[in-house]
């Protein structure tokens, strides 16, 4: 029996799985780039207005580390410019996602020693893990292409292997990293590290020149997606970095998924002590989030630092741009421009926050679908005691995670605080309506508990690109966050937050209704 028997049956089970998770996180990606060249069409639609943007980019050191350089003046150079980056760092989240979902996940459930029983080879899961994240990168990328083909075939080309590459990449190295940890949130956390350090490397290279020839840009996959240059003279050969990066890291998983036991790592977890020190299903719940609420934490402050520096820099990159200009009202409100590009990034800063509480609230699924609730509530513990513990964590950690947005924003504006973090607190109640609905989805409809990242996709989605597009108000009220209050600059409106706020604690009393009256699921 060769060490990959099995992997296609295992390939079309992990698809199966993913059948909602890959195609929500594709979708988003994929639309957030196709949308943009009508955007920048509207924003920049003549010559001069493209020369100027060139040049505020290339002496705004500010906004090129955190967007980069911009190589061209054409849509699709203009397209690559502006959501490059971020195209390619959603792609990294996908692969790393659906390979620690498939290879480590599946150990710490014990669901892998069970597959490993039967007529499968030794490395079929791990690559039937790195296929399914190889079909949503090439799904991914061939969209792209299809999409921006209209504005060049061998820049729409370059741009799609470009963004799948970097998705590869950090697919591979998601199970590099799952050899070494025995959980898969550590694995996660630990990759999604790597890839926060790769973003600062790029950001810190193209701060520094206008042409991404920094050493620090080159150290990143990040930065070989900008100087692969779509639509800029493409330099195919950068793809080969992506190529070798993906065998070399893929030649190493697999070495090292032959040096180990199923179940077991290269950095064995430390055996707690003796004596349990958590007396309570909260502590319990504590113990288990509390790297993630610190990440989000840190990330989030930096986050507010970053946009809140760049505030002062919005209106001379806007200009005397009117199209820029109700792009950003849309999004922040009818105030002064500094006032409407602040709501506009507390705006997204709320709508990555709902991602935060939908994976937090999750916990609760994976604490029961991989068999650990059962002992804590085979104890003197009520389901209702266990899921508030988890669920304090996951609404109250959205609400620290956005105050210490606040915070950021404060520090890297070095204004007056109070209107920023009032701006920044009213976005919970969009944040926690999502979470409400994930609370409902697993307490009523347990199976179907990761739609609530559907949910989170599709709200991101309207938030970013609907304004944009100048959605219809039908489209931008289908998300909690279009009816909230434009601050700062705004004026306040309890209503609609009032609303919100009951209608997310109408949604969690309904999920934990239904959590206490089913069975749980194995």
């Amino acid at each position: 029996m060769t060490s990959l028997v099995g992997t296609g049956v295992l390939l079309r089970f992990n698809l199966r799985r993913d059948r909602v998770m890959i195609p929500v996180w594709v979708a988003v990606n994929a639309l957030m780039v196709l949308s943009m060249p009508n955007t920048l069409k509207g924003l920049y639609g003549t010559e001069a207005e493209r020369t100027d943007l060139l040049h505020q980019v290339a002496t705004n050191s500010s906004f090129r580390s955190l967007i980069g350089p911009v190589f061209g003046d054409s849509l699709g150079a203009l397209t690559a410019w502006r959501v490059g980056v971020y195209a390619g760092a959603l792609a990294a989240v996908t692969g790393l996602l659906v390979v620690v979902r498939h290879t480590r996940d599946e150990e710490e459930s014990g669901r892998q020693e069970l597959i490993a029983s039967a007529a499968v080879g030794r490395r079929a899961s791990l690559t039937a893990a790195l296929g399914a994240a190889a079909v949503a990168n090439a799904v991914l990328a061939l969209l792209i292409t299809a999409g921006l083909a209209g504005q060049g075939t061998a820049g729409a080309l370059a741009f799609g292997l470009g963004i799948a590459g970097v998705g590869a990449v950090f697919a591979t190295m998601a199970a590099i990293v799952a050899q070494f940890t025995q959980s898969a949130r550590l694995a996660r956390g630990l990759t999604a590290a790597i890839l926060g350090a790769a973003f600062v490397l790029r950001a810190a290279g193209d701060s520094t020149t206008d042409d991404g020839s920094s050493v620090l840009t080159w150290l990143s996959p990040l930065g070989w997606l900008e100087n692969l240059r779509p639509y800029a003279h493409e330099r195919w050969w950068v793809l080969l970095l992506f190529a070798a990066a993906v065998l070399i890291q893929g030649a190493v998983a697999y070495a090292l998924a032959g040096r180990r036991d199923v179940g077991m790592s290269f950095m064995p977890t430390r055996p707690g002590p003796a004596v349990g020190r958590l007396g309570t299903a909260a502590a319990l719940a504590w113990r288990l989030q509390r790297g993630s609420v610190l990440g989000w934490s840190i990330g989030f402050f930096l986050a507010g630092v970053v946009y809140g520096g760049l505030t002062e820099g919005a209106a001379d990159l806007v200009g005397d741009n009117k199209n820029a200009r109700e792009i950003f009202e849309r999004m922040g409100g009818h105030s002064g421009l500094t006032d409407a590009f602040l709501a506009s990034m507390v705006g997204m800063l709320g709508l990555v926050a709902a991602l935060y509480v939908v994976g937090s609230v999750l916990r609760l699924h994976g604490e029961e679908t991989s068999g650990r609730a059962e002992p804590v509530l085979a104890n003197a513990v009520g389901r209702l005691r266990w899921a508030a513990g988890h669920l304090v964590i996951a609404f109250g950690g959205a609400l620290l995670i956005m105050l210490l947005a606040g915070l950021g924003f404060a520090v890297g504006y070095g204004k007056e605080a109070g209107p920023i973090l009032a701006a920044c607190l009213v976005q919970v109640a969009g944040v926690w309506v999502v979470g409400g609905l994930a609370v409902m989805l697993h307490g009523i409809a347990p199976r179907g508990a990761t739609a609530a990242w559907g949910v989170a996709g599709a709200v991101l989605l309207i938030g970013w690109v609907g304004p944009a597009l100048d959605a219809p108000r039908a489209v931008l009220d289908l998300s909690p966050f279009g009816h909230l209050p434009k601050l700062p600059g705004g004026a306040m409106q309890w209503q609609p937050v009032l609303i919100l706020l009951g209608l997310a604690a109408v949604l969690v009393a309904g999920g934990l209704a239904g959590l206490r009256r089913r069975d749980l699921t194995t």
